[in-house]
């Protein structure tokens, strides 16, 4: 895959990045070099290879998957200008 000076515009321009025509050019070589190298990757065999969190081996940490209320309701509508059974309680804005 390349990419050519229109791409980079184009992608400037929907990340709403102001891009001179020389520094577009300079990219355009540099986007290309980068492609280039994960292209590189792909021709790596990992097969039998375990995917790794670190370097070196290590258990990764786990916790509990339990599903709580965080106990933090009141806390949470403490400073609210009106509240009621910890629901925030709000002008009617639709009729």
């Amino acid at each position: 895959m390349s990419v050519d000076l229109q791409t980079v515009k184009r992608v400037a321009r929907l990340a709403r990045i102001a891009v001179s025509e020389e520094d577009a050019q300079r990219m355009t070589g540099e986007l290309n070099a980068i492609l280039g190298f994960v292209e590189q990757l792909n021709e790596v065999d990992v097969k039998g290879v375990e995917p790794m969190t670190s370097v070196t081996p290590m258990e990764m940490k786990k916790r509990r998957d339990g599903v709580t209320d965080g106990n933090k309701a009141a806390d949470i509508v403490a400073n609210a200008p009106a509240t009621e059974e910890n629901f925030f309680l709000v002008p009617k804005v639709v009729e």
